[in-house]
């Protein structure tokens, strides 16, 4: 396996050395976001909106990082904190097989926390309803308003391990609020993500109904926050492992 991984990471560096594949993948990206190919999907059940290589990624992230709580911004239908939440069922399933141990799905340590300004009552019926229900928690209300933030830190105070997903709100000011609120949760050697850094790469007659494109969007955001916290870094190993994702740039790790 030393040797695989060894073969693999040859293959993503090379992925990013590789002009013609990157301009391949920005070419999907662009025609992809005109037709809203990322609505087209769904995680056991609920609909999800992100692109199955970044679903993928998230999901190898989980399994990295094991987290015991996963903060995320933004929840939409929901299919992203069923996703997360899944992914810490099969973790607390391992657990349970290394160590000869039965764990009540509703004792469980880990938890997933959405965060949105308008949870619409379909969409928590639905995800309270569902399988995964047990592990997550929501809060309605602005991730930035200081009352928000204030509950999701007293939250997050009770977990070892945090990894954190931003995907609300797309302007720079906002991801920078949230990056300055959330991020400092993120623990050493895990990731905060922020997704739709990929605005700063679109033409600007794709976002004709949106407050956010390009010079004002979760990228700059990052590129603005990066200045002055070191102890973040970009993975750019990420991105070109994708090639086709919507968060360039916006695979945070924290260093210390």
């Amino acid at each position: 396996m030393n040797e695989f991984k060894k073969e693999v990471a040859e293959r993503v560096a090379a992925n990013g050395c590789n002009a013609a594949m990157i301009q391949a993948g920005q070419q999907f990206m662009r025609d992809t976001t005109i037709t809203k190919y990322s609505y087209n999907f769904a995680w056991l059940g609920r609909p999800i909106i992100q692109y199955p290589q970044d679903m993928v990624a998230m999901q190898e992230l989980v399994w990295e990082i094991k987290p015991d709580l996963i903060i995320e911004t933004g929840i939409a239908h929901g299919g992203s904190l069923i996703l997360s939440a899944s992914m810490l069922a099969l973790l607390d399933i391992t657990d349970a097989i290394e160590n000869g141990i039965t764990i009540n799905p509703k004792e469980s340590r880990r938890k997933v926390l959405g965060i949105d300004i308008d949870i619409r009552a379909h969409n928590r019926a639905a995800i309270e309803a569902h399988p995964m229900a047990s592990r997550i928690q929501m809060i309605q209300g602005s991730s930035i308003a200081p009352e928000i933030i204030e509950q999701v830190h007293a939250i997050a105070a009770n977990y070892p391990r945090i990894l954190v997903f931003l995907d609300s709100n797309h302007t720079h000011d906002h991801v920078l609020a949230e990056l300055e609120a959330y991020a400092p949760l993120t623990t050493i050697g895990s990731y905060c993500v922020v997704f739709d850094t990929i605005v700063e790469d679109m033409p600007k007659e794709i976002f004709p109904d949106r407050p956010w494109g390009p010079g004002n969007n979760p990228k700059t955001a990052v590129w603005e926050y990066l200045k002055t916290h070191p102890e973040f870094e970009i993975d750019k190993s990420i991105q070109h492992k994708l090639l086709i994702t919507v968060a360039p740039d916006g695979y945070l790790r924290r260093k210390g």
